[in-house]
């Protein structure tokens, strides 16, 4: 029985990519998004292709119990989860303090937030009985800073951050490795960047930034991370890493 990687948010940026390099170092990756059938049959496609296992899902975290239900189907029907990838985000654009309804506002922190605490509710428990398990858990810029238009997401993400470090500081004495991983910078990401921008802005970014100049974050290069993350000595375990392009200011400095 392979080792299972579960992925939150697998769209064609961070979390698919993450899930098929697990997928390349023996893990059965189950992969869950929110839409696109389409891209998620592709992506559970080119991971077989590549001689990997893998297993797709259309789930949207927000509703009841959809969470707590596919992960006890993948216990029953696939096997123990050694590695949880929560990818989901939580952006909902920049808007005035006028402009965000409650519903959006709500709606951020059920996404970043309390979906995580579903996740972790429902996979701790058994990864405490394991005595071993990781949980990566993808972050963002606006969990340590708070800009204006951010209202929803900081908040969202800030909580994030410290419902990460309260997972920690219970579970990671009985053995599972909780990281906080902070994505300080635009990934190279057509699912999140290129639906913000645009095609045409999307285009010409990469054309200024990304490709051979590595302005932008590659979600192949940020997997290596979480791949080391996830393979790292308890006697050495990371529980906050912050990544960026070379080229861009860190948060603190801006």
């Amino acid at each position: 029985m392979k080792p299972v990687c579960f992925v939150l948010g697998a769209g064609a940026g961070i979390g698919g990519t993450v899930g098929r390099r697990f997928a390349a170092e023996g893990y059965h990756s189950v992969l869950c998004r929110r839409s696109d059938q389409e891209g998620l049959d592709k992506l559970v496609s080119a991971i077989r292709a590549d001689g990997g296992d893998a297993s797709g899902h259309l789930l949207n975290a927000a509703d009841p119990d959809v969470l707590e239900e596919r992960i006890a189907a993948t216990e029953k029907d696939i096997g123990p989860i050694e590695v949880v990838v929560f990818n989901l985000g939580a952006q909902i654009g920049n808007r005035a303090l006028k402009d965000t309804s409650y519903k959006a506002f709500e709606m951020g922190w059920r996404l970043a937030t309390f979906a995580l605490f579903r996740t972790a509710s429902s996979i701790c428990p058994l990864m405490e009985e394991r005595g071993h398990g990781t949980f990566l858990v993808t972050s963002a810029t606006a969990a340590v800073r708070g800009n204006a238009g951010q209202h929803s997401h900081a908040a969202a993400m800030a909580g994030r951050r410290m419902l990460c470090q309260s997972l920690n500081a219970e579970f990671g004495p009985r053995g599972i490795h909780i990281a906080h991983i902070l994505i300080d910078g635009a990934v190279d990401a057509p699912d999140t960047l290129g639906k913000m921008l645009g095609p045409e802005q999307f285009k010409a970014l990469r054309e200024s930034r990304g490709m051979e100049h590595d302005g932008l974050m590659l979600p192949e290069k940020i997997a290596e991370t979480y791949l080391h993350l996830a393979n790292q000595h308890r006697s050495t375990w990371s529980h906050e890493i912050d990544l960026r392009s070379f080229g861009d200011r860190p948060w603190w400095n801006h």
